[in-house]
């Protein structure tokens, strides 16, 4: 709604601003012709966006079905679907105020119009026959009286969009075409529906009210004074704008989206006479939010005319009315919400003077808040809920009488109708109990009642004040103020009445947008098939009202209200077998969603849930109470409560059974009518008023929200919109031809398009345009043309006007060419001037060097300028002239030259930013680039995954290639089984004939039978004796077994007995013990009650002295009163009179005051500052001595709360104890129970299978017993044959006879045996008895097993991830052997290359053949030791795949012991199952307690009734003893009469008193029995009790231990998540190290052909080298000399090599060294592992009390900082093994550069020795030579120089040992040299290793602190579940026991020096890099590392677990 400052009051103060300015568009900024140039060239369209809705954005490219465009506001370009695009109007149409003139009708383009209208304060824009209204939520000066006189009489298109000129419209329509009016105004909450009504209302009582006078049409000034005429005249337009202020209060309320939303619809009715003056008026009402008057939703209040009667009655009235404080109320849900800028009690006032001016008497208002301040009491009654039954109670009934008071009932029948209302069953009335909840939903059904009648009862009153019958309204203007569409998430009953009346409106809109459209084209003559758009809505409307075939959703409603068991489900159901079926109806889409049912309404698709709609559409109340308000004393509540009969009773509502509903249903169904069908009655009738009226359409809007000025939400607007039918209509005017323009403005704008299509001279304006039409060559669909205009479709105005723009420009161009032509022809003339007066000044400049010398011209010269001496002023005036337009011109160009600089440096900046928005895109580009690859990356994953199915796929197919094999050899089997089944056969043919031949025989033996006939009837004799002992036998064995069954049973029933009755003596000790106390009690307590009736008889006595005297004043008073009475009708007389005097009295102060106000408003102005700044100091002072007071009392407050809170936490927590320590002995009773009925029935199993077992024994024996009968008659058949053939032979048969005895003899030791077998069956079933105690320890056991095996699984599952990496490191190892190999393979052949290079120099040097030869033989050598190498390499790598074999051997044991494992844990699982099956059992024992907890109710319920029943046993005792008294005293007085009569009998007077002592006995027994039986009563009803404390105590522990195990299993669940999110990590990292190690790997094998490529560089060299050996073999002496040196670089070497290998020595012990000290490091490092895990077990089983965790913390933090300082240590370790590591590197590269400096002295010494044997050989053959010539002569020195040669042959020989020893060293060296450099790297890899180790281990400490914090919030959590978790901790503890003896058993193992297997997997994991290290290190060492291996594992290893 308008904020407060629309009050119509104020409307006459224009504000500053010019109302026109918030009226009329300015036309210069629309018709602009810049901002129609840009539209043309940029293309400009809309583009969706989230943020403004729509955004303008220019097209840049096509591509398909997509645009490619640029953003208007910030350059940015999006690619866009085609369909997502939408056209842009031409700037011509900008702000423009009717949407329907929009070319490009669409939602941004309507959008964009009143977005640019509202934020230049245009809130009204006409779209067609709506004009819709933008709520400001400011002051705007255009509703004065001004503007009413200015929209006064003006047609609609001659105005601005206004809410007076809808108004104006419709009076003058009224007035003309005699034809009633109306005005719809719809929308939200907020948007201002209410405001503009009352703007009609204004403008219609300004210009039709009837007190104006016929000259002047201005209201009369308040200054002159009224004449009474004119004053009653006004009346009428004055209480119909009195009317508004209160509805409002009753019937509006504050919400979040508004301070003054109607919470219900109304038709305002004006009625005017023939002459146009308002005549009367009308209010009808439709669907009052009841509900808000009992509760409210947060931050809202309910009506206001609550809140104004609390704040605005005075003392005597809220005393009258029994007022209280606003927090005192339970109906108002929020207390007392202040509306901003609003004061509740001037509210108040002004409500009561609008009730005065409507005429309300003053016993109407006072009856009217009475009810009000009523229905706030009806909230203030409580009602709780009787201990033993569901009944209602009502505790107090203060509240009851108050309202009973108010509403003039007895509070004792109101009471009863509430708690016990009476309900026809049948013909019969019933009394039923009602229970809380039905009582409260009674109650607050009968406040929402009397609030709607109240309501409807003041509407009615309005509208009697307002009908004026004696002049009859000729017409009227019908104004619609209602709820527009409501769509929320889920929408109830009410939404669907709201959308319900929004479709038919729409509908309205629809029909008579069609009407209008089909008479403006009949006027214009157009052919056009009509449509009928209302009949869109119509499938939508049939779905929610119609009454049949099928019926609608309300038809359906009311039909399921008859029904008695109906519910809202069972009508949903009902609605959706109906109406599945129907277009506009749709089910929910899954079944999560909370909606029943969807309804497509026009505006989109609205969910419904049908809670309570039953309810709501029946309304039903208390007919009980109803009748008593109908009833009251009260004749204003009892009016109105007239309509009793109406109403749904409790009986219609109960439906107890079909029969009593049917007859209630025939007796009221005439009565009784839904609010559904109320409401669509009156919503008919509502539709058909409206058809016959000539409607007009207003549509309000909300911008926001938040209530912001100038704020629009592009969203919101588009929905309501939507909503509104705004949209609709838009469509609606797409389907025809929207745009129209009369023919002269067509012409006259686009004649341009068609130049000579029209002649000179004049031509009609229709001959004009269809001339223009067909030039313009325009599809005739798209266009018609008709009597005075032009129609178009939508979308062809903006071709057009895109086409004149395209020929404007072409024009402009055009011009701009010519005007450019005529400029450079202009200054090609002035250069051809400029070049003649060049030549001129040229020939001058000659003449003037011809004659300068000349005398005469000299004299010429100097006489010329005397001459134009006087011009010479004019010059200089004409110079400054120039000289000051130039310095013009220059500050010009200079203002243009920054100009341009500027558009530079702008310009730059956008290129600048378009690179920014490129590199953007190329990243983007990059980022897909990326996704591709890795999408890439997946597909050959996916590949992979295909080819290893289709590898199964093969695989599976040979297995049933196989299978096939196999069925083919089960075949051929079952062939060779057939053969032998025929052989069979043939042998049974064979035994056949045999068997014919036997009976032949048998025929000869069956004549002796006869003789053996005497013996067999003997025979038979004994076998009937057999038969009947086997019969009783059985039939003794058979009562056995039921007598055993019966002893079972009976067994069991007495144990249950034995353990009832118990129970029940300790109860009824107790229950003694209990009622002998009571007793006692009773017995002082009757005593003391004695006492107290004897005075209490003399306090009646007193009381009645008093009555009587009371009586006599009250007879006084009635006298006084009727005199009283008497004058007060004759004061109120004189009240009347004087309130009508009141009346003119206020009517003239009501003149004066609008005189005071004026002269008052200067005052006002002058003192406005002076007062504000009084006030802001006030209001310091005080809010600061209020927030100090305020202050110390709530701190007061707290203090006491905080008090009251520790008292009640303690007395809870004592509480909670208790009820554990009962819980838990309750629960372990129940548990003893259990097991024993566990056993008992286990051992019941037993006996019952030991008996079948017995049975089915005797079974079997009595069917064997049958076979020897058979046997037995085939033996007496053949006995017969041998007695006819075997006469003789009779000594046999005896003998056979014998035998016969034998075999009863036999039968009977069976009998007996049988019979000591039952006495073994039940010895058996007592020792299977104890087997099951047995068997529920070996479950127990199982159940610790299954514990142990799942650590075992978890154990191997670490086992198989330590194999499998150890599988991998394998793996690597076999892939750098065979790198080795391959490196040996090249070196073999750079060997045989080099082979190939010595042969050809071979060939090359025959001369030098021995030389090569011995070279030869040394390479083969070489190559031999080379051969052994690879073979030896060949041999390793063998081992290494033998090894690789075993281990894929052990990997595939391993998997199928994994199989294994798996299959125990599938049968863990199944035992898991069982045992849930087991705990199901369980819950349903408890079940079966439960139902025992149940029958002990009922009992308790029994004993009372036993209880009621011996009360009244009592009381006939008290009866009987009271007559036995009676008795006793008439037989005293006879016994006194007899004694005075008679003395002699004695005897008689003995018997008397013996039988008045009997009867005083009796006397005494009968009370003692009473006071025992009071004692019982009071015994059981304690008893009952306290069962029941004890069971609502137990129900709320059990509850919490529910909601404990749920939260524990959450946590458990979490904990698992974490633990798995903890796995992945560490595998991701792992993956990390294995890539880090690739990497690594191939920087070794760069490194590798690094050095390589060093070595045949020094290949090289060694050639050169060797080439300069060549030149110089003919030096002998150098030779000689350098020999020499070779000696002693011989001797340098060996000493160098020795100083090589100490220095290996002390490099290898200190390798040894850095080993040792990095196991002890990885021993530290398992060390602090092992206690991680230590501590993270301990962690887990760490639940039990928060002691224990606070210690366990303290401790651990110790720990924690212990293992941080181990941790600093290590590092500090590692950074001083990591400097002694960079120490061995520099010392391994110097022996690197010592190795090569070796080498090239060796290779030296090597040329040196070749040159020397090549020169020995020289020698030689000069020696040879020498010898012939010189043999005589130099014998002697021949034999020295031989001797010489030995010698030097000799030194050779040991020079070149001398050389291979060197070689030997030098190789020894390399290889030292090379395990060094492996070594090195598995240092360096092993570091790198250790470091991500300890990152890792930095992150489990961060991890484990995490946990800490984690488990100590845990702790605090355990400290509920501590007791259940002791058990847990038992068995933790018995597990740690185990653990325990686990880890001695390994640490004896461990000193033992056996196996070990690793627990944890993570240290597996980390361990095998290690061992491979230290294995290598084994194998190339020898023993010393060997020895240090065993000392590792026994320090570092774990604890280990059972595999």
């Amino acid at each position: 709604m308008w904020p407060v400052v629309f009050q119509h009051s104020k409307m006459a103060q224009r504000g500053q601003d010019d109302p026109e300015r918030y009226l009329f568009v300015d036309r210069a900024v629309v018709y602009n012709p810049a901002t129609q140039a840009d539209w043309t060239a940029k293309k400009l369209v809309w583009v969706p966006s989230e943020r403004h809705g729509f955004e303008a954005a220019s097209i840049r490219e096509e591509r398909g079905d997509e645009v490619l465009v640029e953003l208007a506001e910030n350059g940015k370009r999006a690619v866009v679907g085609k369909d997502d695009i939408q056209k842009m109007n031409p700037p011509k149409f900008s702000k423009v105020e009717d949407m329907a003139e929009l070319t490009c009708l669409n939602e941004a383009s309507v959008l964009h119009n009143l977005k640019e209208r509202y934020y230049s304060g245009l809130i009204y824009t006409y779209s067609g026959l709506f004009c819709v209204v933008i709520n400001p939520y400011k002051n705007l000066p255009i509703y004065s009286e001004n503007i009413i006189e200015m929209y006064r009489g003006k047609k609609r298109h001659e105005m601005p969009p206004h809410i007076y000129a809808i108004s104006e419209t419709a009076y003058r329509c009224m007035l003309q075409d005699r034809e009633d009016q109306s005005i719809l105004c719809t929308g939200e909450s907020g948007a201002g529906k209410t405001e503009n009504t009352k703007k009609v209302i204004q403008y219609l009582a300004h210009v039709a009210s009837s007190h104006k006078g016929r000259k002047d049409h201005n209201i009369p000034q308040p200054d002159s004074p009224k004449p009474k005429p004119v004053k009653l005249q006004g009346e009428l337009e004055r209480q119909l704008l009195q009317a508004n202020p209160i509805l409002e209060s009753f019937g509006n309320a504050k919400t979040v989206k508004n301070d003054n939303s109607s919470r219900f619809g109304k038709f305002i009715r004006i009625n005017f006479d023939v002459t146009g003056y308002i005549v009367g008026a009308n209010i009808e009402t439709y669907l009052l939010e009841k509900s808000r008057a009992i509760r409210q939703a947060k931050d809202e209040r309910t009506f206001h005319v609550f809140y104004q009667l609390l704040a605005g009655a005075g003392e005597h009235l809220k005393s009258d009315l029994l007022l209280e404080g606003f927090n005192s109320y339970r109906f108002l849900s929020n207390g007392n919400i202040p509306i901003p800028g609003q004061q509740d009690k001037d509210n108040f006032q002004e409500t009561m003077e609008a009730m005065h001016i409507m005429s309300f008497s003053h016993e109407e208002i006072l009856a009217m808040l009475k009810v009000v301040s009523s229905v706030l009491q009806f909230g203030n009654i409580v009602f709780k809920k009787e201990r033993n039954t569901d009944q209602a109670s009502m505790p107090e009934n203060t509240a009851a009488q108050k309202l009973c008071h108010l509403l003039g009932m007895n509070v004792m029948e109101f009471t009863r109708a509430i708690l016990t209302p009476r309900i026809k069953v049948g013909r019969d009335y019933v009394q039923k109990a009602q229970t809380k909840e039905q009582a409260d939903f009674a109650v607050e059904a009968l406040a929402k009642a009397t609030y709607e009648r109240l309501f409807r009862w003041l509407v009615h009153r309005i509208n009697k004040a307002l009908d004026r019958t004696k002049r009859q309204g000729a017409s009227f203007i019908g104004i619609l103020d209602i709820a527009g569409f409501e769509i929320f998430e889920l929408n109830s009953f009410e939404q669907l009445c709201i959308n319900y009346t929004n479709e038919k409106l729409q509908q309205l809109f629809n029909h008579t947008m069609f009407i209008l459209e089909q008479e403006e084209y009949q006027r214009e003559g157009i052919e056009w098939s009509f449509i009928d758009f209302g009949l869109d809505l119509q499938p939508c409307i049939d779905l929610i009202e119609r009454p049949t075939n099928p019926p609608g959703i309300l038809a359906l409603l009311d039909e399921e209200c008859w029904f008695p068991k109906a519910t809202d489900k069972s009508f949903v159901e009902k609605v959706v077998q109906e109406l599945g079926t129907h277009p506009k109806f749709q089910k929910p889409r899954q079944l999560k969603d909370k909606a029943d049912f969807c309804i497509i309404h026009y505006a989109g698709r609205v969910d419904y849930k049908a809670d309570e709609w039953l309810m709501k559409n029946m309304d039903p109340l208390n007919d009980n109470v109803a009748t008593l308000l109908h009833q009251s004393t009260d004749k204003f509540v009892a009016e109105l409560w007239k309509d009793v009969d109406r109403i749904v009773g409790l009986d219609q509502v109960a439906g107890m059974n079909e029969t009593t509903f049917g007859s209630a249903y025939k007796t009221k169904k005439g009565m009784f009518r839904t609010v559904g069908q109320l409401y669509k009655e009156s919503l008919t009738k509502l539709m058909a008023t409206l058809r016959n009226t000539n409607p007009n359409f207003v549509r309000c809007i909300i911008p926001n929200h938040e209530k912001r000025a100038g704020k629009l939400d592009p969203h919101l607007v588009l929905d309501q919109l939507r909503c509104n039918g705004v949209l609709e209509g838009i469509r609606i005017c797409r389907q025809g031809f929207p745009n129209r323009i009369v023919f002269q403005e067509f012409r006259q704008r686009y004649e341009i398009l068609t130049p000579n299509a029209i002649p000179k001279g004049f031509m009609d304006g229709k001959q004009a345009c269809e001339r223009m039409i067909q030039a313009l060559e325009l599809d005739p669909n798209l266009f018609r043309i008709g009597q005075s205009k032009i129609f178009f479709r939508a979308g062809v105005l903006a071709h057009l006007e895109e086409e004149r723009d395209l020929k404007i420009t072409d024009i402009i161009i055009y011009f701009q060419a010519m005007c450019r032509g005529y400029l450079a022809r202009k200054a090609f003339a002035k250069k051809q001037q400029q070049l003649s007066a060049l030549k001129v000044l040229q020939r001058n400049c000659a003449a003037y060097l011809k004659l300068r010398h000349w005398q005469w011209w000299r004299l010429f010269t100097k006489v010329k300028p005397l001459l134009q001496v006087t011009r010479q002023e004019e010059e200089l005036q004409a110079k400054d002239e120039e000289l000051s337009k130039v310095k013009e011109k220059q500050t010009k160009v200079e203002s243009e030259l920054a100009e341009m600089e500027r558009k530079h440096q702008q310009l730059l900046e956008e290129k600048n930013i378009l690179a920014e928005q490129l590199q953007a895109e190329t990243e983007l580009c990059a980022e897909a680039e990326e996704m591709r690859a890795r999408l890439a990356a997946k597909k050959q994953e996916l590949e992979e995954i295909l080819h290893d199915l289709e590898a199964r796929v093969e695989e599976e197919e040979e297995r049933n290639q196989t299978l096939q094999n196999e069925k083919k050899k089960m075949q051929s089997h079952i062939q060779d089984l057939e053969e032998q089944l025929d052989e069979e056969e043939g042998a049974r043919q064979k035994l056949q004939l045999e068997k014919v031949t036997a009976e032949a025989k048998i025929k000869k033996m069956e004549e002796d039978i006869l003789l053996l006939e005497d013996q067999n009837s003997k025979f038979l004799k004994e076998k009937k004796l057999l038969d009947d002992r086997v019969a009783e036998i059985t039939t003794q064995l058979a009562e056995e077994e039921e007598k055993a069954k019966n002893l079972g049973k009976i067994k069991n029933k007495q144990e249950v007995m034995i353990v009832d009755l118990e129970e029940r003596l300790k109860k009824e000790e107790k229950t003694r013990q209990e009622l002998e106390k009571a007793k006692r009690k009773l017995d002082s307590e009757t005593s003391d009650l004695q006492d107290q009736i004897a005075e209490l008889q003399a306090q009646i006595d007193e009381l009645k002295t008093q009555l009587a005297k009371k009586e006599e004043e009250l007879q006084a008073a009635q006298t006084r009163n009727d005199e009283e009475v008497a004058q007060k009708n004759n004061a109120l007389k004189q009240v009347r009179e004087l309130q009508a005097q009141l009346a003119e009295l206020q009517e003239d102060l009501e003149s004066e005051r609008l005189a005071r106000t004026k002269a008052e408003k200067l005052k006002r102005d002058l003192s406005e500052e002076l007062e504000a700044l009084k006030t802001e100091l006030e209001d310091t002072l005080d809010t600061t001595a209020a927030q100090q007071e305020l202050r110390t009392k709530r701190e007061q407050e707290v203090a006491e709360l905080k008090k009251a809170i520790d008292e009640e936490t303690r007395n809870h927590e004592s509480q909670i104890q208790d009820m554990r320590q009962r819980h838990s002995t309750a629960l372990e009773e129940l548990s003893e129970q259990l097991e024993q009925t566990k056993r008992f029935k286990s051992n019941l199993e037993k006996c019952k299978q030991s008996q079948e077992n017995t049975n089915r024994e005797l079974a079997n024996e009595v069917k064997g017993l049958q076979q020897v009968k058979v046997d037995l008659e085939h033996k007496r058949k053949k006995l017969e044959m041998q007695v006819q053939e075997l006469t003789a032979r009779v000594t046999e048969g005896e003998k056979s006879k014998s035998e016969l005895a034998d075999r009863s003899h036999k039968l009977q030791t069976e009998l007996d045996n049988v019979s000591t077998l039952l006495e073994d069956a039940e010895k058996k079933g007592i020792k299977l008895a104890k087997d099951v105690a047995s068997l529920e320890s070996q479950l127990q056991d199982t159940q610790e097993l299954l514990q142990e095996e799942t650590r075992q699984k978890l154990n191997l599952s670490s086992r198989v991830r330590q194999l499998e990496e150890e599988k991998n490191g394998l793996q690597e190892q076999q892939e750098e052997e065979e790198e080795a190999r391959r490196n040996l393979e090249k070196q073999l052949a750079t060997l045989q290359a080099q082979l190939v290079e010595t042969k050809k120099k071979l060939e090359d040097d025959v001369g030098t053949m021995e030389g090569l030869e011995e070279a030869k033989k040394k390479l083969q050598k070489d190559m031999e030791c080379t051969a052994q190498r690879l073979e030896e390499k060949a041999l390793a790598f063998d081992k290494l795949e033998k090894t690789k074999n075993r281990l894929q051997q052990e990997l595939d044991d391993l998997m199928v012991d994994l199989d294994h494992q798996r299959q125990i844990v599938s049968n863990l699982e199944k035992k898991q199952k069982k045992f849930d099956q087991m705990l199901a059992e369980e819950k349903n024992i408890s079940a079966r307690f439960a139902e025992e907890r149940d029958r002990a109710e009922a009992e308790a319920r029994e004993k009372e009734t036993k209880a009621l029943s011996l009360a009244r046993a009592l009381d006939e005792a008290l009866e009987a003893k009271e007559e036995l008294e009676r008795v006793n005293k008439q037989l005293r007085g006879e016994m006194e009469d007899l004694m005075s009569s008679k003395d002699d009998v004695g005897k008689n007077v003995h018997e008397l008193e013996k039988s008045k002592r009997g009867m005083e006995q009796q006397l005494e027994e009968m009370k003692t029995q009473l006071e025992e039986l009071e004692d019982e009563l009071q015994a059981t009803e304690d008893a009952k009790l306290r069962l029941e404390v004890n069971m609502q105590a137990m129900k709320a522990q059990f509850e919490r231990d529910l909601q404990a195990r749920d939260e524990q299993n959450e946590e458990k669940k979490r904990q698992l998540v974490k633990q798995v999110r903890e796995m992945e990590a560490e595998l991701e990292d792992e993956r990390k190290q294995r890539a880090l190690a690739i990497a690594a790997k191939k920087k070794m094998e760069m490194d590798l052909k690094d050095l390589e490529a060093q070595i045949e560089a020094a290949n090289k060299a060694r050639d050169e080298a060797i080439k300069q050996l060549r030149k110089l073999q003919a030096q002998m002496k150098d030779y000689q000399r350098e020999l020499e040196e070779a000696r002693a670089s011989r001797d340098e070497i060996f000493a160098q090599s020795k100083e090589n290998e100490k220095k290996l020595k002390s490099l290898e012990a200190e390798i040894l060294q850095l080993q040792e000290d990095l196991a002890a490091s990885e021993r530290a490092r398992r060390h602090a592992e092992q206690e991680r895990d230590e501590l993270a077990d301990e962690i887990s089983n760490s639940a039990s009390g928060k002691s224990a965790l606070l210690e366990e913390k303290r401790r651990l933090e110790a720990r924690i900082a212990q293992l941080e300082e181990e941790l600093e240590e290590e590092q500090s370790n590692m950074e001083l093994l990591n400097d002694r590591f960079r120490k061995t590197t520099m010392q391994v590269d110097g022996l690197t550069l010592e190795l090569s400096g070796e080498r090239s002295a060796a290779q030296k010494s090597e040329n040196a020795r070749q040159q020397l044997e090549r020169q020995n050989k020289e020698l030689k053959a000069k020696l040879q030579e020498l010898e012939g010539s010189v043999k005589s002569k130099f014998k002697a020195a021949i034999t020295a120089l031989e001797a010489k040669i030995i010698q030097l042959e000799e030194q050779l020989e040991q020079e070149a040992k001398e050389r291979a020893a060197a070689n030997k060293i030098v190789r020894r060296t390399e290889k030292k040299l090379k395990e060094v450099f492996m070594q090195v790297e598995d240092e360096r890899r092993h570091a790198d290793q250790y470091k991500e180790q300890m990152e890792k281990a930095n992150s489990r400490m961060k991890q484990l602190k995490r946990q800490l914090e984690e488990a100590e919030e845990e702790a605090q959590r355990a400290n509920a579940n501590r007791r259940k978790l002791q058990r847990e901790l038992e068995d933790a503890t018995e597990a740690s026991e185990g653990l325990s003896r686990e880890v001695n058993t390994l640490k004896s193992r461990l000193r033992r020096g056996g196996p070990i297997s690793f627990s944890s997997s993570r240290s597996g994991r980390r361990q095998l890099p290690v061992e491979g290290a230290s294995l290598e290190l084994s194998d190339d060492d020898g023993g010393g590392v060997s020895e240090s291996k065993p000392a590792e594992t026994n320090e570092t290893s774990p604890p280990p677990q059972p595999e």
